[in-house]
């Protein structure tokens, strides 16, 4: 709750939005009943949410998986239907690791590839 009194204290110009990234956990945070709670959280805010299926990452981390498609639809149709503009962003595949939401780190910087130390 410590971040939604620091959005809704924030003085945000009449015709501005704020933008909530939230990110899609299957089976943790995933269902249409935790869309209705983070839309209480949310309203009366000037907010639009992004919501981001997790990039499942074996060593970063085990054990979470992507939501499926039906799930990501439901959670999705849920907040709008609540009134909470939403925008599911879709991975561009594993290959580009800069999708928002990735939740990993990195242990090689891309920047050094091919240079020695």
């Amino acid at each position: 709750a410590g971040v939604a009194a620091a959005m809704r204290a924030w003085p945000l110009e009449s015709h501005r939005r704020m933008t909530a990234e939230y990110v899609l956990i299957g089976g943790v945070n995933d269902s249409p009943e935790d869309a209705a709670r983070l839309a209480r959280l949310l309203a009366g805010m000037r907010v639009k949410v992004n919501a981001i299926p997790l990039n499942e990452d074996p060593v970063y981390l085990p054990g979470w998986k992507r939501p499926s498609e039906p799930a990501i639809e439901a959670f999705a149709g849920r907040l709008a239907a609540e009134g909470i503009p939403v925008t599911v962003r879709r991975s561009r595949g594993p290959d580009a690791q800069a999708a928002c939401g990735q939740l990993k780190g990195r242990t090689e910087d891309p920047r050094r590839r091919g240079h020695r130390n």
